[in-house]
């Protein structure tokens, strides 16, 4: 989520629906068709994973959460759960070691992943953990310090890589620097190495040439795509956007997993085909919003925002069968499912 310093009015609350009127963003397979499990039902036996995002310090929420997947997608044959970023409130170590104690304390998915999140970042604007100041940030803190407790908790030593969700192929990306230490005038916005974006492109090129369905997740959402992403907020959060769309726009079978807003899954377009002119794909490729752990956030009327009550966790069951995925959203507050979308694999 981004912080109440950036955020202003949010255009839709939980019950409203949003438009899909940008030119970029179109309505998916299963929704043109005018059915939310598309026109056939799935063949095969599905790989199901799980994928939720914006902890935030939510632990209680987490917990619930991690209790319901197990219900609705029981470790003994989920193909992983996928984090997508914003793990902690801040980025302190304890916080880091507190999601990993619940995390232990309910049983999971032997396969677990973390993509990094822009509160990843946040300890800087501290000077201990009970005192913010951010008049005097960084308050000492390295950014090598903020990556290095990131990698200490993953095991790993990039922000990106991929990964197995049961034979399914999967990428991770994520920002290589904090961009506040590089420009004053920037805060959480993402910044690729051109070894991870070559990287990327070979990766979907691999998986394309394989006739493999390939699913993405990056924390930061993309303009133009899910609910939100048409709100200036959300249109530079990538400094390489044209970059990373000219990349995604090629291939019909990628599935993008976009969190940070914690806008609601029950809003229209929480899924979109997003097409990219020049890259030769009409059909485009897929986004998802994955929802958010820690709370919803909708508009106050006045120009401002108001946090929904903080009971409110949703996530995505993802299902992938030889000729389509399934998406289904979940409300982990409540136990019951939101909606699905069945979408055919080209």
């Amino acid at each position: 989520m981004t912080s109440p310093s950036r955020r202003s009015a949010i255009a839709a609350s939980i019950a409203g629906l949003a438009t899909i009127g940008a030119t970029a963003a179109v309505a998916s397979p299963a929704q043109a068709a005018g059915n939310g499990h598309g026109s056939n039902r799935p063949s095969g036996k599905a790989t199901i994973f799980t994928v939720i995002s914006d902890i935030q310090g939510d632990l209680a929420d987490f917990d619930l959460a991690l209790k319901d997947i197990e219900s609705t997608n029981p470790s003994k044959r989920s193909a992983g759960l996928v984090v997508n970023g914003d793990i902690t409130p801040r980025g302190y170590d304890f916080e880091y070691d507190a999601v990993r104690k619940v995390l232990d304390a309910n049983t999971h998915a032997a396969n677990v992943h973390w993509a990094i999140g822009n509160h990843e970042f946040y300890v800087p604007k501290y000077s201990n953990p009970n005192t913010l100041a951010q008049a005097t940030w960084p308050n000492g803190t390295t950014e090598a310090s903020l990556f290095q407790s990131f990698f200490t908790f993953t095991g790993r030593d990039k922000v990106y890589t991929e990964i197995d969700l049961g034979g399914v192929p999967g990428l991770i990306l994520g920002t290589e620097k904090y961009m506040q230490y590089h420009d004053a005038k920037l805060w959480d916005e993402v910044w690729l190495s051109e070894e991870q974006l070559i990287w990327f492109e070979q990766r979907l090129a691999y998986w394309a040439r394989k006739g493999q369905p390939v699913m993405v997740f990056t924390h930061h959402p993309f303009p133009d795509t899910v609910s939100g992403t048409r709100n200036n907020l959300y249109k530079k959060d990538y400094l390489q956007v044209d970059r990373l769309l000219g990349i995604l726009g090629k291939y019909k079978n990628v599935f993008v997993f976009t969190a940070h807003t914690h806008w609601a899954l029950q809003l229209a377009d929480w899924e979109v085909r997003r097409t990219v002119p020049g890259t030769g794909n009409l059909q485009g490729f897929q986004v998802i919003n994955t929802g958010a752990v820690q709370t919803l956030w909708e508009d106050n009327g006045a120009g401002g925002e108001r946090a929904l009550d903080g009971r409110e966790a949703s996530g995505l069951q993802v299902e992938v069968y030889k000729d389509c995925v399934v998406v289904k959203a979940r409300d982990y507050r409540r136990g019951e499912w939101i909606k699905e979308v069945q979408i055919p694999l080209f």
